[in-house]
């Protein structure tokens, strides 16, 4: 397995650990809500109740941002290797390996971190179509294209 693809592997098992994470709690409260729904009455119930679906309602749209997550990583092939920075291209510039998928958290694989981002982000839509050696900057810093993975 190449770097890129335990990189790509990685970021699909933490996003699919968080779709798990959430329909677990969602079905979780669903079945409080249940339970809390055969034995309660009054306000007391119904601001229970309230809270519950306050908190169910947060949980579907983190979870419907995961399935987003993962259905952009699914669509990237991380065998693909080109010569201008694509959704999938693994980029080392200034040093900095940044993954362009969606934008994840931080990760170390063989030692080295790795960046996950949104082409759409602002680093993200600088990188997008650019090849080695290409040189931008934002907000005062100086980036150098060095590597397309």
């Amino acid at each position: 397995m190449t770097f890129k693809q335990k990189i790509h592997s990685h970021y699909l098992q933490m996003v699919q650990d968080r779709i798990d994470v959430f329909k677990d709690m969602i079905s979780a409260l669903t079945e409080d809500s249940k339970n809390d729904a055969k034995g309660s009455a009054g306000d007391k119930h119904e601001t229970a109740l309230s809270m519950m679906h306050i908190e169910q309602e947060k949980l579907t749209n983190k979870l419907k941002e995961a399935i987003t997550q993962k259905a952009v990583l699914d669509k990237i092939d991380s065998l693909k290797t080109t010569e201008n920075i694509i959704s999938g291209s693994l980029v080392k510039a200034n040093g900095i390996y940044l993954y362009l998928s969606v934008a994840l958290p931080k990760i170390a694989i063989e030692g080295v971190n790795v960046i996950a981002l949104s082409p759409q982000s602002p680093l993200g839509s600088h990188l997008m179509g650019n090849k080695v050696g290409f040189t931008f900057e934002i907000n005062g810093t100086k980036y150098l294209i060095q590597e397309i993975n």
